[in-house]
């Protein structure tokens, strides 16, 4: 990609006023002003970075913004400045495509430099297309092959279980990916297993790359079918900052089951023309779409 479109990226990734970056660890409480200004933040971080690149996955970094920002600021225990803490909790992204969403929450919860949101998708960047291991220390499981990070999920949550620990496992799925088999087998030994240190973030936006989840593939009744293999299933508005707050609050009571928290959601949410558009799936977009995008979501009641 063009050096201009990283240069005007990096311009604006520099006004942020690094707020959100004062806490050596967390879960810290927020205002439900600062948690608004918290994702308006990280919705701004992922339109750049897509933008820098000229390639990635903004519309559904953007659905699944509001339940990852209440995660990683009022519920993850994790120190930004030990990415691999002993005592942290671990937070998969299954559906890895949505990296914009995951390197913006390490840029504004403090694990990078925001001016690293610049570089994403160059080739020598840290920053990959899908989460890797290998590039950056932060990041929990690589992911990138849809189906396989709820399976590595479930693994990490045993080895917990079976070493006494209390650390807690938070895998992010997609409702396209869970047209995998390998979701499924997951969810029935997760049950089997009775791993109440899981919890399930399905980001419902009912889209994916080739268009409607139900036309492609129905998955439709997804509580239903969590319910049948023996989970605790929770059903919120995934915009909604005080569901998704009792959502999280009810998954860490939860005692002998894992947990899904289904979170209702919109493809693109809070950029009009992305909104419920599988062209958004994986596109960036031009300069006058991003200062669109940008003031939209500045103006986001």
């Amino acid at each position: 990609m063009s050096n201009d479109k990283r240069e005007t990226a990096v311009g604006f990734l520099g006004e942020s006023p690094h707020k959100f970056r004062i806490e050596p660890q967390y879960p810290i409480q927020q205002s439900l002003e600062e948690l608004k200004a918290f994702t308006q933040q990280i919705r701004r971080d992922i339109i750049l970075s897509v933008y820098a690149a000229g390639s990635g996955h903004p519309g559904g970094s953007l659905s699944s913004t509001d339940m990852l920002s209440v995660l990683f600021t009022e519920f993850l225990h994790h120190r930004p400045r030990e990415p691999k803490w002993e005592g942290r909790d671990r937070v998969i992204f299954s559906k890895g495509h949505v990296s914009p969403l995951l390197y913006s929450l390490f840029a504004e919860t403090g694990y990078i430099d925001r001016s690293l949101l610049a570089t994403f998708r160059d080739f020598k960047s840290p920053l990959q297309g899908h989460p890797s291991m290998s590039w950056l220390d932060c990041v929990e499981v690589s992911t990138g092959s849809l189906g396989q990070g709820l399976s590595v999920g479930i693994g990490i949550a045993m080895a917990l279980k079976k070493d006494n620990r209390n650390e807690r496992v938070y895998v992010l799925c997609g409702d396209g990916e869970s047209q995998e088999g390998q979701i499924w087998e997951g969810i029935m030994s997760a049950a089997h297993f009775h791993l109440d240190n899981l919890t399930v973030l399905f980001d419902y936006n009912n889209l994916e790359i080739d268009g409607w989840v139900e036309d492609v593939m129905g998955i439709a009744p997804v509580e239903a079918k969590f319910k049948a293999f023996n989970w605790h299933t929770i059903c919120i508005n995934g915009h909604n900052i005080s569901e998704i707050r009792n959502a999280f609050t009810k998954a860490q009571t939860n005692i002998d089951r894992p947990t899904v928290i289904i979170g209702a959601t919109i493809k693109g949410k809070g950029v009009s023309f992305m909104e419920n558009q599988a062209d958004w799936h994986g596109k960036a977009p031009d300069h006058d779409q991003m200062m669109q995008s940008l003031k939209e979501i500045d103006q986001e009641e």
